[in-house]
């Protein structure tokens, strides 16, 4: 079941401050990002630095997520293998927990972008 509700919180979207505020993913927006982690809920399930309600505890919290070196603890954490997970996760691990939520692979990079940024 995707949830796609959209979310307006009112706030402007921004990008994460600090040294890691560079998006390593080229030509994504950062703080569009930000707005579609909301958008998509991803909340729900995770705990995301700077989106507002996003205190799920299903899956794993996501601060600091460009200094891992895994995705869902067996793929290699490049920018390119993160887009392609939030697009169709079970593609990559079958059985995995989390949904694929319709997400296009353009939001994919942006949201991947955003996560990169968190210091």
């Amino acid at each position: 079941m995707a949830l796609l509700a959209a979310c307006d919180s009112g706030e402007q979207a921004r990008a994460p401050t600090g040294e890691q505020a560079r998006a390593p993913v080229p030509g994504a927006d950062v703080g569009r990002g930000k707005l579609l982690l909301a958008q998509y809920q991803c909340g729900s399930c995770h705990q995301i630095p700077e989106v507002a309600a996003a205190r799920g505890t299903l899956g794993p919290a996501l601060e600091s997520y460009g200094r891992r070196s895994y995705i869902a603890g067996q793929i290699p954490n490049r920018p390119d293998a993160l887009a392609r997970w939030i697009v169709d996760p079970a593609s990559m691990k079958p059985g995995t927990a989390m949904p694929a939520m319709g997400v296009s692979e353009a939001d994919a990079r942006d949201m991947a972008a955003f996560l990169y940024a968190l210091p």
